[in-house]
């Protein structure tokens, strides 16, 4: 998401301008971003707040079937201009900091597409109890079951087996 704020860095300072986004961000557009947010002009930047929801596409570590997950972040970042809005002059460049580039665009989707890495979970789940691959043949459990787990055994947990059975009984 680009936005000119070429006419916001001439107002005064506090000025605010407030946008809604439903759009698809990403290399491929695999994440849907949706929310409000606040673009506000400071003494050296235009500082923006906002909070959003993302629909992000990702694969269960345990099935590895692709999945959908919802993700809703909180953001608040600076963008420093690279070129003074009056005079035309280059600023110096921060490292480490999001620019708006010489024609006075702020560019926005590298900094979604950061908070969704960040608050994309650890582990994604298609479902709470999904079952995941035979770790013998491969075959998801959630669709259909093999007979691979009671057919193989191993030996030292042989004894282990044997009385679990018994305090079943």
């Amino acid at each position: 998401m680009h936005i000119n704020v070429a006419q916001l860095l001439k107002e005064p300072i506090g000025s605010k301008r407030i946008y809604n986004i439903d759009e698809f961000i990403g290399k491929k557009d695999e994440n849907h971003i949706q929310g409000t947010f606040t673009l506000t002009h400071t003494n050296r930047s235009i500082l923006v707040q906002g909070t959003l929801t993302a629909t992000a596409t990702g694969y269960c570590n345990r099935c590895l079937e692709p999945v959908d997950f919802p993700i809703s972040f909180t953001m608040e970042d600076e963008y420093l201009p690279s070129i003074d809005i009056t005079s035309g002059a280059r600023l110096p460049e921060t490292q480490d900091a999001f620019i708006i580039n010489e024609n006075h665009v702020l560019n926005l989707e590298d900094a979604f597409n950061q908070y969704i890495v960040t608050a994309t979970p650890m582990k994604v789940l298609c479902r709470d109890d999904c079952a995941g691959l035979c770790s013998i043949c491969g075959r998801n459990q959630n669709h259909d079951s093999c007979s691979c787990l009671s057919t193989i055994k191993d030996h030292r947990w042989s004894k282990l087996t044997t009385q679990g059975k018994r305090k079943e009984n």
